[in-house]
């Protein structure tokens, strides 16, 4: 569970308990997946076609990036496709990064790790606990100057503390830093914003000299194992990786999913009301646990802090082994320490064996719980998605 900066997968886990994934009987908090999407037809409709995704190669990148493009609303010329958006950073690293590359942390470990691998200098920004978490672009900005950093990052929605930044702060980041090298906007959990309609600067990464913006499929469509994430920016940009890509580096699953999105998008769009509706039930039942600490979110995952005698790991393995809930817990994690837990979003009743679980690990170390904390105000966590979307809204994202 610690051997490196990221969780074992499911199948690592399920195996190490003797069982197969289907039969684990896991709770998964840990992988932040979209649990209503795909919808049961679309995997009827993915277990009807399996044989032929299995036995037949996949069309090349630059057709399946064509059909993407023709849903999205974006020109073929401005957008690459990948196996995974961690393999778009390994390529933006190995072909964009020359020297050194500004982070805040804590956040998504390759962002770290892969220019670290490679022997770039990476400039470290440290977000604090006493924000929330939440990034000062003004200070950052400065903190960018100061190192003398030639590229700059900014994950919006920001692994794993869930903090966003408003669209229109984004772009003036963005317009701030039009002198480095590059700025990379990665919105691998954006689409799970409720605060504003709109919020991606993908078509705003088009027409500007060194934005590029990432896009993961995989997390928005609650389907990691197919590996598949894209990213937006002006042609030359998107070329010069498209370029470096592997011309089959997609595979059939992956082509069989893009080729069903425009017929599913109101299940889609329906997914994301009802995760912003989880979002916010979580959010205050998590508040009523004593001595907890909950920090607000626009991901489909929360961060917690536990209470000072309770021990982030020792809760995660009681939970694992006790009650079949798998938890991140983020120890590993650059900038955070194992006080720290991240928790995927999920339905209430799945929150419920959560919270009893919490409450076992509590009485385990003779810490009962007390009366339930008092709820400050949820106004600022209450969804603001309108009520109904425009295909156009699904492109702006």
């Amino acid at each position: 569970m610690r051997s490196g900066s990221h969780s074992p997968s499911y199948f690592a886990l399920a195996r190490s308990m003797g069982a197969d994934a289907k039969d684990a009987n896991l709770v998964d908090f840990c992988i932040p997946c979209n649990p209503y999407f795909p919808t049961p037809e679309m995997f009827d409709k993915l277990a009807d076609s399996l044989k032929d995704i299995l036995k037949y190669y996949p069309s090349d990148s630059t057709t399946i990036t064509k059909q993407l493009c023709s849903v999205l609303g974006l020109h073929p010329q401005t957008v690459a496709m990948s196996n995974g958006s961690t393999e778009l950073i390994t390529w933006i690293d190995h072909l964009l990064v020359k020297e050194s590359i500004a982070v805040p942390i804590p956040t998504f470990g390759r962002w770290t790790d892969q220019p670290m691998e490679t022997g770039k200098r990476v400039d470290m920004y440290p977000l604090q606990e006493a924000d929330n978490y939440a990034l000062n672009l003004d200070h950052y900005v400065r903190f960018i100057r100061a190192r003398g950093s030639r590229v700059a990052v900014l994950c919006n929605v920001n692994n794993p503390d869930g903090n966003f930044v408003p669209r229109r702060d984004v772009l003036r980041f963005c317009d701030q830093l039009l002198d480095l090298d590059l700025v990379v906007i990665d919105e691998s959990f954006i689409d799970f914003v409720d605060a504003e309609r709109y919020p991606s600067v993908g078509p705003d990464a088009t027409i500007r000299p060194n934005v590029v913006v990432l896009k993961s499929l995989g997390k928005n469509f609650g389907l990691h194992g197919i590996r598949f994430g894209y990213m937006i920016a002006n042609p030359s940009i998107a070329g010069k990786i498209g370029k470096a890509l592997p011309k089959w580096n997609l595979n059939s699953l992956a082509e069989a999913v893009v080729y069903m999105i425009k017929d599913y998008e109101q299940d889609y769009l329906e997914s994301l009301r009802l995760l912003s509706r989880d979002r916010m039930i979580m959010f205050e039942k998590l508040l009523r646990v004593p001595g907890l600490t909950v920090f607000p979110s626009q991901g489909n995952f929360i961060l917690i802090k536990v209470p000072p005698g309770w021990h982030g790991v020792e809760m995660r393995d009681h939970l694992i082994s006790q009650h079949g809930v798998y938890v991140r817990e983020c120890g590993n994690k650059l900038g955070m320490t194992s006080q720290y837990l991240r928790l995927v979003v999920r339905p209430e009743r799945d929150v419920d064996r959560l919270i009893d679980g919490m409450a076992s690990y509590a009485r385990e170390i003779n810490d009962p719980l007390g009366p339930p904390a008092q709820l400050p105000s949820l106004t600022a966590y209450r969804s603001r998605r309108p009520a109904s979307h425009s295909h156009a809204a699904v492109a702006a994202r």
